[in-house]
């Protein structure tokens, strides 16, 4: 079955980047096995991301000067990203430049993901808007032993216990990843 899913590092207190949209405090925290990672990725089908998380992506990993790297990251899975204006794709990437409301492309990222779940990669906004549409399901959130003063938090919303119900959590290296299924009802 088909989930959609917030898959993503936070802060104890909330922040998934700092005020300057640094990943810094996160790459200073000793990584979990990548087989954790890698166990996620398989049953991943379409990727999702806004804008920002798109461009940090491209530059962190220079996936401009070296497109090969972008299958390398994530495979052939699509990439949908969700912006307002242009922006450059890696050659050969399956990247789809969409805007608008997240319900609107919802149809064309659920065929692209021929049955595996959707990852939304980020950021907390985004998230959001999915959570509030009613079409995410889940959230695993890997809580790094870090916290910031100031950032982007993890969801800009408002989100009652009623909506969430904590499936499991999960020791990988220094993280604590929280799983929680999301309910769809008012909240």
């Amino acid at each position: 079955m088909m989930r959609v899913i917030f898959y993503t590092a936070s802060t104890i207190n909330g922040f998934i980047a700092d005020e300057q949209n640094s990943l810094d405090w996160l790459f200073a925290v000793e990584p979990p096995a990548p087989e954790h990672y890698e166990r996620f990725l398989t049953s991943v089908g379409v990727l999702v991301e806004g804008s920002t998380t798109y461009e940090w992506v491209l530059a962190f990993e220079g996936l401009l000067k070296d497109p090969g790297k972008w299958t390398a990251l994530y495979g052939e899975r699509p990439t949908f990203v969700f912006t307002s204006r242009d922006l450059p794709v890696p050659e050969a990437a399956d990247v789809r430049l969409v805007s608008g409301d997240v319900r609107d492309a919802f149809g064309r990222i659920s065929e692209a993901a021929g049955g595996k779940d959707i990852w939304i990669v980020g950021g907390g906004d985004l998230a959001g808007q999915f959570l509030a549409a009613g079409l995410l399901d889940e959230l695993q959130i890997a809580v790094a032993p870090v916290a910031l003063t100031a950032g982007a938090p993890l969801l800009p919303l408002r989100v009652e216990s009623d909506r969430l119900t904590l499936r499991a959590v999960e020791q990988q290296g220094q993280f604590a990843v929280l799983t929680y299924d999301v309910g769809h009802g008012a909240g």
